[in-house]
């Protein structure tokens, strides 16, 4: 087994008091940076385990028409069907928050190797299972464990990294997601000419990394600025609610401007007269593509996120913008590139931000309020969109107002920023007169 990760000795920084998103708590420039064949080790099994979730939403999509004509004469099997793909991150979204408290109470590790194993389990669950209803009830199961397995994954990254050393391994995550969700997607397509059922084998991936789990992730201990006395006595130091909340606020729109693109393509495609689905898939594929690349520039990117959160907020919105008046669907691939580089900056920026809110004790339960606020966004953005598109006319007429609505974040953020500048600011001194 690789070594544990040293805690370092530097003393706590201060917690900020004020609600703003851009309160950061600074890591020390002494951080430590992890190497070796067991960091290595570490952190491919944290990605993986990243990827799971992934895997639950797209894996299956290519067979949902199947299992409709399956399931034919159930009641209701319209809107029975999209929930087996949909409800999943619903339960991640409402669960991720309770994960986190459990995390830090009983412990990242094993939390992590009994969800991964559970969701080898139940993601199998379908294919022997002749009930719809009991179906759509495994599935939300499946999120879960979903929320365990992604918490903890997050949370370890946490503890076992720091500075931009850490930054750089929550900008992977995103780039693993974004790469792995077209990999499922190519996979959930060829398995599922065996038949419906037939995706669901994949779930079982999981209990091949539960055992490596087990016997290579180190378990835990405080590190950065969690000092000895909060690491024992953590009831005694205040949640630090007031600073994240701000953060989460700020992520479930965030996750609304990052999803939009994806969600949409298709039928913003299709509105244009593009019906061909192998250039729907060129073109969102070209967009996930744009995707990795800006989790790739923000790693490197040398300041802080409150530095560059309003740019990219910014960013987003002119690509909502170019989608908004595209004459054609050139020009809106264009847009949607734009959009998504912006996004895959901008995800990672979020999740770095509530991280340095966070000390060890705290590190789980926080991690989990953010991944639910993530995965709330990515619930209600169809629903945003669709109420958008009722009340203008238009799904493009709904992204403008969304290019707005990104529009005004980049704005206020920016306000932020800077009065967060002035106040830390020293005062001038006077001249006396000698």
């Amino acid at each position: 087994m690789p070594a544990s990760v040293p805690p370092s000795p530097l003393p706590p920084s201060p917690q900020p008091s004020s609600s703003s998103p851009f309160a950061v708590i600074e890591d020390d420039p002494a951080e430590q940076t992890v190497a070796g064949t067991g960091h290595r080790l570490r952190i491919t099994l944290l990605m993986a385990g990243s990827c799971l979730p992934i895997l639950g939403a797209v894996l299956i999509a290519p067979v949902l028409p199947q299992m409709e004509d399956h399931f034919a004469g159930v009641p209701g099997v319209e809107a029975l069907v999209p929930m087996v793909l949909t409800i999943p991150a619903l339960s991640l979204a409402l669960l991720a928050p309770f994960a986190g408290a459990v995390v830090d109470r009983l412990g990242r590790k094993r939390l992590l190797v009994t969800a991964t194993v559970l969701y080898a389990l139940l993601g199998t669950a379908p294919l022997w299972l002749h009930s719809l209803g009991a179906i759509v009830a495994s599935r939300a199961l499946v999120g879960v464990v979903e929320a365990a397995i992604m918490t903890c994954c997050t949370t370890l990254i946490g503890d076992y990294y720091s500075g931009r050393q850490r930054d750089r391994y929550l900008a992977l995550q995103t780039m693993c997601a974004s790469i792995s969700a077209t990999a499922f997607f190519v996979l959930g397509g060829a398995a599922g000419s065996a038949g419906w059922r037939a995706p669901f084998w994949a779930y079982a991936v999981s209990l091949l990394l539960a055992p490596a789990m087990a016997a290579f992730l180190p378990r835990p201990r405080a590190v950065g600025r969690t000092s000895a006395a909060t690491a024992s006595a953590p009831a005694q130091r205040p949640f630090p609610w007031r600073p994240l909340a701000g953060t989460c606020g700020l992520t479930v729109f965030g996750s609304i401007v990052f999803y939009t693109v994806q969600v949409e393509m298709s039928f913003l495609l299709d509105d244009m007269g593009v019906t061909d689905t192998g250039m729907i898939g060129l073109a969102i594929a070209t967009a996930s593509a744009a995707t990795v690349i800006g989790a790739g520039v923000f790693t490197r990117l040398g300041r802080g996120p409150d530095a560059w959160l309003p740019a990219v907020f910014a960013v987003c919105a002119l690509g909502f913008a170019v989608i908004w008046v595209a004459p054609n669907p050139a020009v809106l691939i264009v847009g949607a590139v734009i959009n998504c580089f912006g996004g895959g900056i901008m995800l990672p920026s979020l999740l770095t931000l509530a991280m340095s809110k966070l000390e060890y004790a705290d590190r789980g339960r926080g991690t989990g309020l953010w991944t639910g606020s993530f995965f709330v966004g990515q619930f209600l953005c169809p629903l945003v969109v669709l109420t958008l598109t009722a009340a203008v006319g238009s799904r493009a007429g709904a992204v403008g107002l969304l290019a707005l609505a990104a529009s005004g974040a980049a704005v206020g953020l920016g306000l932020l920023g800077r009065r967060r500048g002035t106040a830390a600011a020293p005062e001038p001194r006077e001249q006396t007169a000698g």
